[in-house]
């Protein structure tokens, strides 16, 4: 029997990579806009509007990076759980051939 990198185990590692990647940049952006409000309330309405202005494509709002963040643990989660059903599915199907 031969076990290849297609299996479902490296879906499930990959899904964990993804989802981590996902809450990585969401908790990014939940820091940018404390960043931003901070500055705002330290800096003139010019300073203030420049920061905006930076890159608005991809910024997002608090309750959308919160939600991105929830989205994102559950992509992990369920990575996890695919990922250890590979495993016990090869455990299982090693102890039958042997």
């Amino acid at each position: 029997m031969e076990i290849t990198g297609n299996s479902a185990f490296y879906a499930g590692l990959g899904a964990i990579q993804a989802g981590q990647n996902r809450f990585d940049q969401a908790a990014s952006q939940v820091a940018n806009l404390s960043a931003e409000r901070a500055a705002t309330s330290q800096s003139s309405d010019y300073q203030a509007e420049r920061l905006r202005s930076v890159d608005r494509s991809q910024q997002m709002d608090l309750p959308t990076a919160t939600v991105e963040q929830a989205l994102a643990a559950q992509q992990i989660e369920l990575g996890a759980k695919v990922a250890k059903a590979s495993d016990e599915m090869l455990g299982r199907l090693i102890d039958t051939w042997a």
